[in-house]
């Protein structure tokens, strides 16, 4: 019997308000130009698109208030998604996954991919899904981990037990964010990967997984597609049930508690594109160490990324630093620091509400 097309699910439900100001909630990161080229949608539905005979068109999970510009998106580089999963409101991943896996056939292999993510050897990649396939064929659930190459605290971790395959072993814990020290211990012993959010499991396996440790999650996602409106290609999921379901990480509801849980780590020049400082990590530095776009000047300025969507920036004597001029408002902050924009974002939109 010839095997079934692996179905990708890309997840653009991310707001992305690290990247603020440049990414919004009407415009999240994975639908702007960050790095040129294609959109991080874009690049994530081309992912799979070239291997018509091992992976088939992409169910996508987004917010409604995206459809048309996803559809667009994929309309520019060719891909017709099997199916669009507007949410009403946003439900974090395991809602998101657990509608895709009821929409999916049972014995299907789903590769969830995340949309704002940067993959430079897509080669790499794809053999690694497909060496991952037999396993997760067999009802494992197929992480995918990348080998840090620094201490990176930003990041949650996976630690590999036994061998299973080729470059296929047994998860034997899922890490927070580690502190430094803790992250350079991880480093030094070897045992430990970056967790990519990327999976790979039989659709049914997954239901099953989600029925064992969030069964009101996946309750209410076929409760929620039960009721759904279709219009084309375009699935809206009602409403009123998603409203009231919670909101967890699929590696919290699922993936650290479940028993048959393997890691593939891959070599992949991989980036999350999770805040600025990762923008700067994978841009194009002049001979001062400066990754500058737009109407820029730097004199005397070393090591800071520059960037302006029109109003002239000029960076005199400085070092280090994140500037970034982008819909209206102007972002300045240490390099090194940047994961404290979604921390500012939230202080003022508190703030806000109790000045009323």
């Amino acid at each position: 019997m010839e095997a079934q097309p692996i179905v990708p699910v890309i997840l653009s439900g991310g707001a992305g308000t690290r990247l603020w100001p440049l990414s919004r909630a009407e415009a999240p990161k994975q639908l702007i130009d960050l790095v040129g080229g294609p959109t991080l949608l874009q690049r994530a539905a081309l992912r799979t698109a070239g291997d018509v005979g091992a992976f088939g068109p992409p169910i996508v999970v987004a917010s409604a208030r995206h459809a048309d510009a996803i559809e667009a998106q994929l309309d520019a580089v060719g891909v017709k998604p099997d199916c669009l999963i507007l949410e009403p409101v946003a439900r974090n991943t395991a809602m998101a996954i657990a509608l895709a896996a009821s929409a999916i056939a049972p014995s299907a292999l789903m590769l969830v991919l995340p949309s704002d993510q940067m993959i430079g050897d897509e080669q790499a990649f794809r053999q690694a899904v497909l060496r991952a396939g037999p396993i997760a064929a067999g009802d494992m659930l197929v992480t995918f981990g990348i080998t840090p190459d620094r201490p990176a605290t930003g990041y949650g971790y996976i630690e590999r037990g036994e061998a299973l395959g080729e470059d296929l072993y047994r998860a034997t814990a899922f890490v927070e964010k580690p502190d430094l020290a803790r992250a350079e211990t991880y480093v030094a012993a070897g045992r430990h990967v970056w967790n990519a959010g990327i999976f790979l499991m039989r659709a049914g396996a997954c239901v099953d997984a989600l029925d064992e440790h969030a069964s009101d999650i996946l309750a209410a996602a076929r409760a929620a597609i039960a009721a759904a409106r279709r219009e084309g290609t375009r699935l809206h999921p009602d409403e009123a049930t998603l409203a009231a379901a919670p909101s967890l990480p699929f590696d919290i509801a699922v993936m650290e508690k479940a028993s048959r849980v393997a890691v593939a780590p891959v070599a992949m020049d991989w980036s999350d594109v999770g805040s600025w400082d990762s923008l700067y990590a994978i841009g194009a530095r002049d001979e001062a160490g400066n990754v500058a776009s737009g109407p820029v000047q730097a004199i005397d300025a070393n090591g800071c990324l520059l960037k302006s969507d029109g109003p002239e920036l000029i960076a005199i004597g400085v070092e280090d630093l994140i500037v970034v001029a982008a819909e209206g408002a102007m972002l300045v902050v240490r390099r090194g620091e940047s994961e404290k924009v979604r921390e500012a974002l939230l202080a003022i939109a508190a703030k806000r509400s109790e000045q009323g």
